[in-house]
Formats: structure tokens, sequence, C-alpha cells
């Protein structure tokens, strides 16, 4: 979510902390530290927008109608949205409908002392597209994990940008600390040069909370690929968030570069114009590249794919991405093979301009829901630019990311060891990666194969 636009728009974020989460005495969430956390960013970098906000906090409510008439104030604001809601998700055993509950709310009353799902939605659905973002950061009870687990998703507005996790009951202590997905979503705001996209902040922070295996990741793998790119972001005009503890923190990081989320492709190949210099997210232009090299008769390595006439004066990207936005994914992914081996004959297999394409199929492949596809061809793209950039490249690092994330989707048994086997010893080579996704991919290995593991949930 972005917006910088005229006029005298005025933004919001409304922060609600719900009921603590806990099985047999051990607390597994506590809402109010991850609130307390997220109260101390600016608004400003919250919504990625630099209008005037204004910024409600709710922690402690007992009330079901306190919150549904501060969802009513919010949802009028004309600017920006950010909602955070952080706690437990419930269940009313007799209709079975998701409540979010509230300190007071207790399993005899879930009807009149938690919050409604279908409020949030009802509440949101009339504002425009493009403006509002719903971060959820909850764990549900044995009561609604059933209920989620039957849904694979949770109902959300077709307006609205949900990004979040539920994980599921019992899933382990959380000593009244912040938990692993905010706080990965907040270090990541303050540690970026620029402000992420909100799906770059989401991917990275679900790839490195820690997350329990089974646990549910919003948006799933068929909401995403159904999800439009959003728009290129222009920094703030205000001064970062911090700006003189970045400055430090970035001179720390010279020798060590922070592993950035992957980059979708419906912004790399979305927002692609006749042959860019450079796609949003900061990976190469793919289709200069191939273009130029086409355009100056340098090429002889066989005939160049087909591409409808007239298509972003011949770049495919755009192409490409509409076909997988449409679900045509196999279309989509065969057309980016065949640009991949016409490149491999025309600039070699190991040049960077296949690597750049082998990085694209792996994206249409997390878009399709292949995330065991798109976690080995992030690998191979990592390791071919291991050997010939260096374990410090930016880019070498982001293919790393992108292959942990969807190493983290996985929910069958013999892939995530197979693939995870392979994954822990690519990360182990990386000079100067951050040390948390090598100990957070061994976590979830060792996990994994242990006898006793939850079923996998339905993407």
């Amino acid at each position: 979510m972005y917006f910088n636009g005229p006029g005298p728009h005025r933004g919001h974020v409304l922060l609600i902390a719900g009921d603590v989460a806990a099985r047999r005495r051990t607390v597994q969430l506590v809402p109010s530290a991850n609130l307390a956390a997220l109260a101390m960013v600016p608004a400003s970098v919250l919504l990625g927008s630099d209008v005037p906000t204004d910024t409600v906090c709710l922690d402690g409510t007992r009330d079901p109608n306190t919150v549904l008439t501060r969802l009513r104030a919010a949802a009028a604001a004309p600017g920006p949205l950010l909602v955070y809601l952080s706690g437990r998700l419930t269940a009313d055993r007799r209709g079975r409908h998701l409540y979010f509950a509230l300190a007071g709310t207790t399993a005899s009353a879930v009807r009149y002392t938690a919050v409604p799902w279908e409020w949030l939605g009802a509440e949101l659905r009339g504002r425009p597209a493009g403006l509002t973002t719903v971060l959820l950061d909850l764990a549900a009870d044995r009561d609604a994990w059933p209920l989620l687990r039957e849904y694979g998703s949770l109902p959300a507005s077709p307006s609205v940008q949900v990004y979040g996790v539920v994980c599921p009951p019992g899933f382990g202590a959380g000593d009244g600390a912040v938990s692993g997905y905010t706080r990965q979503w907040i270090d990541q705001l303050r540690r970026a040069p620029m402000r992420p996209s909100d799906v770059q902040l989401h991917a990275l922070a679900a790839g490195t909370a820690g997350l329990p295996p089974g646990a549910l990741v919003l948006p799933t793998a068929r909401e995403l690929s159904m999800r439009q790119g959003p728009p290129p972001q222009p920094p703030l005009s205000q001064e970062p968030w911090g700006e003189g503890e970045r400055r430090e923190e970035v001179g720390r990081q010279q020798d060590r570069p922070v592993v950035p989320a992957s980059e979708p492709v419906s912004r790399s190949l979305a927002d692609a114009g006749p042959a860019p210099a450079v796609v949003p997210g900061g990976m190469p232009g793919v289709a200069s590249c191939v273009m130029s090299g086409v355009e100056s008769g340098v090429a002889s390595g066989g005939d160049v794919p087909a591409v409808p006439a007239g298509v972003s004066g011949g770049d495919p990207r755009p192409y490409i991405h509409a076909l997988a936005s449409e679900g045509r994914h196999g279309e989509a992914a065969a057309l980016a093979q065949a640009w991949e081996e016409y490149v491999r004959g025309v600039y070699g297999v190991s040049s960077s301009q296949a690597v750049q394409w082998v990085e694209i199929r792996a994206d249409l492949a997390r878009m399709a829901g292949d995330f065991l596809l798109a976690a080995r061809l992030w690998m191979g793209a990592c390791r071919v630019r291991l050997a010939w950039q260096g374990g410090s490249g930016p880019e070498v690092h982001a293919a790393a990311a992108g292959a942990l994330y969807c190493w983290t989707r996985l929910g069958e048994r013999g892939a995530v060891v197979e693939v995870g086997t392979e994954l822990v010893a690519v990360l182990g080579v990386l000079p100067g990666l951050d040390p948390r996704y090598l100990a957070l991919a061994r976590a979830r290995l060792s996990a994994w194969e242990s006898p006793v593991l939850p079923g996998p949930v339905r993407t």
C-alpha cells in the first residue's frame, strides 16, 4: 500500500490487541507486546505514505461494539488504512463461525464477548481498492483450527490486501516477548534503506519468523497468484524513520548485506516497459538484456520465442504476467521456459541473462503454488550466481531468500527434508549471510525430521 496522491486525504492506522493465546498454561502469543512494539513505528513508515495520519490503539478491550465503532471510523478514512490484529482466533462451537477473541472472551459466551470475523470484511468492503491493508499475527485455538483447515484461508474483502500468519494451537511459548512474525516485520522496516513493499515485508517476515510446521500463511498460494502487483513505491518525502540509527546500521552492514525478499514476478513482469534498464525491486531488466541482443543481431542461438504483436514493444514479461494473473500458469511457465532456452543458446547456460529467466520461472512457480519447483529453481539460480559472483552479491542473497521462503511453504515431509538438506548446504557457504536464515533452516529441517508432525494445511 502506498499513497501520496493530491487532495486533503488523511490516513489511518488501527492497532488492535485481542486475547492472549495460551494452551495448557503455556503462553503462545502476547498481543499487548506486539501492539506496543508496532506502535513505536511511525505511522508514515507503517503506511508507506507521508499523508497526515491518525493512529488508534485498542489494548485490553472487552466490548465487541467498541471494536466495531473503531473499525467503522477507520473505514471512513479517505486515505490509506492499515488495520493490525494480534491475538487468539476462536470459533462458536454451535454456529461454526470464526471470532477474534477479546480480553474477556470465554468459550461459553463467544458470540457475546468476541468480535465476529465477518465484521472486519463488512466494514472494509466499501473502501476503494489499493488503499487498505490488514496485517494479522494470530494463533488459533482448538475450536478455530479445524475450521481454518477446512476453509484453507480466512474470509476477506476482495478490495483489501491481507498479510499475516495464523499459528496452530500448542505451537510453543511466547515468554511475553514480541512474536516472530511481527518482530521480523518491524525489523525489516527499520533496516531497509528504502521501505519495501508490503508483499516483500510479508515474504521475508514469514520466511524468517520461525513459524511452526503447518502454520497458515496469508495470502495463500492461490490468493497470491490472483493478486495484481502493487505500483512502484517512491521514497517518502520526509526523513526516514531512525535516520541516524539507520546510517550506523548501514555502515555496519557494508560487509554483510541484508538478504532481501524475493521480488514477486507480478511486479517484475507487470511493470515492465519497453526494454527497461532495471525492473522494480533491483533485479536487472531481463528483457533489456534479451531484446538488445536480438535487435543488434548478436544472437544466433535459435528462433526468438513468439510474443503477440504490440505487447509492450516486444517485451515478453507483461504478457507472461498477464497469463499468470489469469490463472493460465502452464502457458506462462512454457513461454518463460522458451525464453530461457533461447537466452541460454545466445549467451550461455551460466550467463546472467539465463539466470534471470530461471528466477522468473521460480516466481511463476510460486504464483502457481508449486513451491517445490520454485525452491529448486531459486537454489539453482543461487548456485550459479555464487559461482561467478561470489557470496556477497545482493542477487545471490536474494536468490537464497527466495529459496528459503518457498521451502517454508512446503508441507510434505519428504520434500521438506530433501530440499531442506540442499538449502542448508547452500546457505552454509554464503559469506556474510545473516545467521538467522541458516539457523531458521536448520531448526525447521530438524523439526520436520522428527517423527511426530502436524499435517499440512491446504493452500
